[in-house]
């Protein structure tokens, strides 16, 4: 291995490089990324991958530079690609969702009255048995998100389905108006497991 071939050698040379290239690489990456708050994020991937490949760094300083500008232009392509990657992605969620909402039926009286019961209860009922019944989670698997054991979400669960079901029980009718026993059924937006024993 020839002296200037040394790891240290090499990771001196590319500490020099990194410092005086540095400022412009970061105005040639400013210029080409929107929004350009991004450039330090791609410069930080740029230096990154010169250092794995520190072994190719050309001895020359010009030429040393404008390797550097070579990583640089790559790793732009590929920050561009993932750009493109996730505005693709999120115009597909944004149509899907626009989609689903137009099927979506209005919320009605019933769907109104669950939301407002379910607004009256304590957090943690509340986050159970939406959990439960909304995200289709067993109360097993409601206990591991809420880190509690599967014996407590279980009871857990019993208790917040009876006060729900005295919250529903008790409140106004939301189709007519009036007090007395509501006429709530469960729906696909609010499931009958969300009421089970």
């Amino acid at each position: 291995m020839s002296p200037d071939r040394r790891p240290g050698a090499d990771q001196t040379r590319f500490t020099r490089l990194a410092e005086t290239a540095r400022p412009r690489i970061l105005a040639y990456l400013t210029r080409r990324i929107d929004p350009p708050g991004d450039a330090a994020d791609v410069l930080a991937e740029v230096l990154a991958i010169a250092w794995r490949r520190v072994a190719d760094l050309p001895a020359d300083e010009g030429e040393a530079a404008a390797w550097l500008f070579g990583i640089a232009r790559g790793t732009l392509a590929n920050h561009r690609r993932g750009q493109a990657r996730r505005h693709a992605l999120a115009d597909r969620l944004r149509d899907h969702l626009a989609h689903r909402q137009r099927e979506a039926a209005p919320a009605t009286d019933e769907i109104i009255a669950v939301r407002d019961a379910l607004g009256r209860l304590t957090h943690d009922d509340r986050e159970l048995l939406t959990l439960v019944a909304w995200d289709g989670l067993r109360a097993d698997q409601a206990a591991a998100v809420l880190g509690i054991s599967a014996a407590a979400a279980r009871q857990r669960l019993v208790r917040a389905r009876r006060r729900l079901r005295a919250e529903l029980d008790t409140a106004p009718d939301a189709t007519t108006g009036n007090d007395g026993p509501p006429t709530f059924t469960p729906t696909d937006t609010w499931p009958r497991s969300a009421l089970k024993r």
